[in-house]
């Protein structure tokens, strides 16, 4: 049998604001959407589901340039992609893809080389 994969979505809504050289924006909000992929087995479901809330409950209605994991990077989608797949890791889930949407025609993805 091949592999099994759980694919959990989330929505959050959170505020960010970009000061880069070349490119200043002002404080706005988003409505987010996180959407993860996990390798597993049948019935593996709660412990994917509640790690990704975790995450969401710690992001969700915050500004996410003073959100600690995300400290001296740009809170871009790409940058939470990351820091939630590193969250998920952590957990010591297996991690198939990370999306993170910022608007609707705007995602990124972010997943471990050679898994």
């Amino acid at each position: 049998m091949g592999s099994l994969y759980l694919t959990v979505r989330r929505p959050f809504v959170a505020d960010h604001f970009h000061d880069l050289p070349g490119f200043v924006e002002a404080r706005h909000g988003h409505n987010w959407e996180a959407e993860v992929t996990f390798r597993g087995a049948p019935g593996e479901t709660e412990a994917p589901a509640g790690a990704l809330d975790d995450w969401i409950a710690r992001m969700d209605y915050t500004l996410l340039n003073q959100q600690a994991s995300l400290a001296g990077r740009n809170p871009t989608a790409e940058a939470l992609a990351r820091d939630l797949l590193l969250h998920l890791e952590a957990e010591g889930l297996r991690v198939a893809r990370v999306q993170v949407r910022e608007k609707a025609n705007y995602w990124a993805a972010c997943r471990r080389e050679g898994r």
